[in-house]
């Protein structure tokens, strides 16, 4: 059973020094975080292949140049369904695409999608839930109520009506996605801000006469910061997810842009006629990213543990 999170903003009990000694500061918390996030191996190769991916995709088309945007020139300088060669090094597709400047690519696309929902998603439910929980009562159970009947709507549903609806593009498919992930962070930091909204600090700031948007936004929010960012992390791995699961039904950013879940649905096709390195490659590079997304957010997790801060 986990003991109640410890505000960054305030000392453990057993951190307070004897008077004419030095307590605990914030900075002092903030490097046994690292230090514990440090001692997690897979936390590391998780930031090494995150890092790794995002030099692939946006610094690796500098080196590795190739057309992936119209098809009529890709045709004239290769052939479709080539396998790897030493002109091709993952062949080419249905399109006489590059497969590797089309991970490339469509990697782009991915992680800025990933990314952007992310924020947006947590800034968005952190706004909602920090207001739900400080100002409770009928406020509170209105908003929560509104939460619960969006998050009884199965996730994947919701985003495919939507992205139904608004016709798919770069913009819409994070405003898409955004908007459907932020329940989570609102439930978490609503349940943060119940406890922080009775805590002493709190209660001198209204005693001195703060507002209740100065309490929020300098007070409470700051303090649920250890939930924000894990979850926020967990939010790029799913936002990424999602988008691979709308391109891979065929709602994924219109042509000639692609995303690993559009290329992954090509790959499938291409190969049960034989052309097997069409698929594994974008499946490889969801796989990787969405791992790696999740050992940081554990070790981020357990980093943020009150336990862990005292070692």
């Amino acid at each position: 059973m986990h003991s109640e999170p410890l505000p960054l903003g305030e000392l453990a009990p057993d951190a307070v020094a004897p008077e004419g000694g030095e307590g605990t500061s914030t900075g002092g918390i903030a490097s046994q975080v690292v230090r514990v996030f440090a001692e997690n191996r897979l936390a590391i190769v998780g930031a090494l292949v995150i890092v790794g991916m995002v030099l692939f995709c946006f610094v690796g088309p500098l080196f590795y140049s190739t057309n992936q945007t119209s098809t009529q020139n890709a045709l004239l300088f290769s052939t479709q369904n080539s396998p790897p060669s030493r002109a091709h090094l993952l062949g080419t597709d249905q399109s006489g695409f590059d497969v590797l400047g089309r991970i490339m690519y469509g990697g782009q696309v991915s992680l800025e999608v990933g990314f952007a929902a992310a924020a947006l998603a947590t800034i968005v439910g952190v706004l909602f839930g920090a207001i739900s929980g400080f100002f409770g009562g009928w406020v509170d159970a209105f908003m929560m109520r509104v939460v619960d009947v969006l998050l009884s709507v199965p996730l994947l549903f919701l985003v495919i009506v939507l992205a139904v609806i608004f016709q798919p593009s770069l913009t819409i498919l994070i405003l898409v996605i955004g908007f459907t992930a932020w329940l989570v962070p609102a439930r978490l930091v609503r349940g943060e801000t119940l406890s922080l909204r009775v805590r002493e600090y709190v209660l001198a700031v209204r005693v001195m006469g703060g507002s209740n948007i100065r309490i929020v936004l300098r007070h409470i929010i700051p303090n649920t910061i250890g939930t924000i960012i894990v979850n926020a992390t967990f939010q790029v791995a799913d936002a990424i997810l999602l988008l691979a699961a709308l391109g891979f039904i065929g709602l994924g950013v219109p042509a000639p842009k692609t995303d690993w879940g559009s290329m992954l649905a090509d790959g499938v096709n291409s190969a049960l006629n034989g052309y097997w390195w069409q698929i594994y490659p974008a499946g490889i590079a969801i796989v990787l990213v969405v791992v790696a997304f999740n050992f940081v957010g554990d070790a981020l997790r357990d980093a943020f543990e009150v336990r862990l801060q005292r070692r």
